[in-house]
């Protein structure tokens, strides 16, 4: 497929199913920009700036993907970008219903842009960022879960 697709996310921190979402779209897309929501709402463990950091040392080795941290509407960003497909990812049922209704959100504000779901792979089905924290936070090993740098700044923010 030719284009540009945005992966957002707050990715605090971003996991393995995270960059196995990032991975699988970029050979299917010219083009993946994962951009890392400034998201205000929320209290993150890490700053925008070493989510961003975070983020690029998990995908560094595919060289179509970039990070890029964002602030506003996600579909303006979008725009921006020059791109007309957003990645979404969905883990399991339960996250249909909330994905859905930001899609069709999404195609509210911005008819040209298209929303795109993957599933990551079944054995990264489970992660979410929240589960990595705990388990990191509760001295787990969470290395099968993110990326060796990823678990080392978990570890010394904790610390």
């Amino acid at each position: 497929m030719t284009g540009t697709v945005i992966y957002p996310g707050t990715f605090d921190p971003i996991t393995n199913g995270h960059t196995d979402l990032v991975q699988r779209a970029a050979r299917v897309f010219e083009h993946v920009i994962v951009a890392v929501a400034a998201n205000p709402t929320k209290q993150p463990y890490f700053s925008l700036e070493e989510r961003v950091e975070l983020a690029r040392s998990a995908v560094a080795e595919q060289k179509n993907i970039t990070v890029t941290s964002f602030d506003g509407l996600l579909v303006d960003f979008a725009r921006t970008q020059g791109a007309s497909v957003l990645l979404r990812g969905l883990r399991a049922v339960s996250d249909f219903e909330y994905e859905f209704q930001l899609a069709n959100m999404n195609r509210k504000l911005a008819p040209d842009i298209e929303t795109v779901f993957l599933t990551p792979a079944e054995h990264f089905a489970y992660i979410s960022s929240s589960l990595v924290r705990e388990i990191a936070s509760l001295g787990g090993d969470v290395s099968p879960f993110v990326h060796s740098k990823v678990g080392a700044a978990l570890y010394k923010r904790i610390s």
